[in-house]
Parts: C-alpha cells; structure tokens; sequence
C-alpha cells in the first residue's frame, strides 16, 4: 500500500455511523477508519484485505511478501466491512452468504472481529 491508513476523526465516525443508509462518502471514511483500526489491532502483512473502491491493507503477522498476490486475500463491498468491524455482521454469516472472499492461510478474520473500539 502506497498510503498509511489511519483513524477518523471520532465525531466523524459516529455520525457516519448514525446512518443506517450510508452514502459513498460516509462507507469511504468508515472503510478507511476500520481498515486502520484493524492495521492496528493486528499488525503484519501476512494478509491483504481488499475493500475496493475505497482502500486495502495489509495486516496479521506471518510470512511477509514482496511482489505480487499475498499469500492470503481477504475482499469484500464496504457496507460488508463495516458491518463486519462494527459487529452487525458476524465472519461466518459473511461466508455463508457469500459477501466475503477469502483464500489462503490466515484468511479467517473471525478472531479480530469485531474490532475493539478503544
């Protein structure tokens, strides 16, 4: 990744969260938020999460890649990540609805969601 994630503003991040029906800009600034807590919560670069179009990370300790797809790929729409960082939305029920993709060792987010909001 070419830009550092980080941390909304937390007024902005409630009142983005405030609304049930979030607009591109709203989903934006909560994907980054969330991504950067996550960077924080669980830091390495063993696996990538894609969140597109807004932004991706690299996260959770393990083997480190330099070039091409990391060993693990995690990618999903906004609304799903934000539901998934926030608890609306639990990793499993993700699966089984087929609102997440993910592939190789490390994969499952399931331990750092939902994110701890400290």
């Amino acid at each position: 990744m070419s830009a550092r994630l980080r941390r909304a503003d937390p007024a902005a991040v409630a009142e983005a969260l405030s609304h049930p029906d979030r607009s591109a800009p709203e989903l934006k600034l909560l994907t980054k938020h969330f991504l950067a807590v996550l960077s924080e919560q669980a830091p390495g670069a063993s696996v990538e999460v894609r969140v597109p179009p807004y932004a991706a990370a690299q996260v959770i300790p393990g083997v480190r890649h330099t070039r091409g797809t990391p060993p693990a790929v995690v990618e999903m729409d906004g609304a799903t990540w934000v539901a998934l960082a926030t608890g609306e939305l639990s990793w499993s029920e993700a699966e089984s609805r087929g609102v997440v993709r993910a592939s190789g060792q490390r994969a499952d987010l399931s331990p750092y969601l939902p994110l701890r909001q400290d």
